[in-house]
């Protein structure tokens, strides 16, 4: 079985700011999430069979208590921040598995999933969709794969080498060295992508440097390197068939309605029918 991980709160993003260059300003209350759904949808109408969805139910993590520039979720468009929550919700009545992270981030919850089905001998392919240079971390050889739906980029181990200059284990390293701006860390001064690159390749890990190498900009570096490892301890399913989509539940019906897209649930109930070979009477309760 092939395993697919979506991160919804990029998801959400995409189609929030999407849709921005067609609605001249208004925004659909629920326009975004609606992207989302047919984006998901549209995955299982092809061949996608086991599917869960990361959330940040709130912005704010364990990582704010350790730097305090970590992002945030201030200046997040409230048009935008008032969708979160009905997504997860959304995607839960159409029966997809939701994972809303508070604790921890949506991208810890995408590595811990991904590190379980690693670890399942019935999982052949794993597939993390999200462009967050952050989850090339998890990508092993070519079973556990990054997808940038953006770019149309699909990595492996060697493309993640070949973009980044190391292997995905040292991805924390050479993020804490060059910073991550989406994430709200500097890095460390003087250290670009090359630099860090040749660093990491001569020395292994940072805790390997010579104490040299970064002199007094060693313990900001550690630091960095935490905010920048994934997680994956998140407590998420007990087994890989609990992805498994299985149809919506009998709560999308008014879901759809609400959202303003009926469309969703005749076409989720037409692919359930196809899965399966007959149209349940009603969908299943959750």
């Amino acid at each position: 079985m092939n395993i697919d991980l979506i991160d919804g709160t990029y998801e959400l993003y995409r189609h929030f700011y999407g849709l921005r260059r067609f609605n001249q300003g208004e925004d659909r209350p629920y326009g975004a999430v609606v992207g989302v759904l047919n984006t998901v949808l549209e995955m299982i109408e092809r061949d996608v069979t086991h599917v869960g969805v990361a959330t940040d139910h709130v912005i704010e993590s364990f990582r704010n208590d350790l730097w305090p520039g970590y992002k945030t979720g201030e200046g997040i468009e409230p048009a935008l921040l008032a969708q979160f929550h009905p997504l997860e919700e959304s995607l839960a009545a159409m029966g997809v598995a939701v994972w809303p992270m508070v604790e921890l981030e949506a991208d810890d919850a995408l590595a811990t999933a991904a590190r379980l089905a690693d670890e399942d001998e019935r999982v052949e392919l794993v597939r993390i969709w999200t462009p967050d240079k952050d989850l090339a971390q998890c990508v092993r050889d070519n079973r556990v794969l990054q997808v940038d739906r953006k770019t149309k980029k699909v990595r492996g181990a060697v493309e993640v080498r070949e973009k980044f200059g190391v292997v995905p284990q040292l991805i924390p390293d050479y993020l804490a060295l060059v910073g991550d701006a989406a994430d709200g860390y500097p890095g460390i001064k003087g250290i670009g992508a090359v630099g860090a690159a040749r660093l990491l390749n001569e020395h292994g890990a940072i805790e390997d440097f010579p104490a040299s190498v970064l002199g007094e900009q060693r313990e900001a570096a550690l630091l960095f390197k935490r905010l920048a490892t994934l997680r994956t301890d998140a407590k998420l399913f007990g087994d890989v068939e609990q992805l498994r989509w299985m149809g919506p539940t009998a709560s999308f019906a008014e879901w759809t309605k609400r959202m303003g897209a009926p469309k969703l649930l005749g076409r989720s109930l037409k692919v359930l029918s196809r899965k399966l070979g007959k149209l349940p009477e009603k969908p299943k309760e959750t």
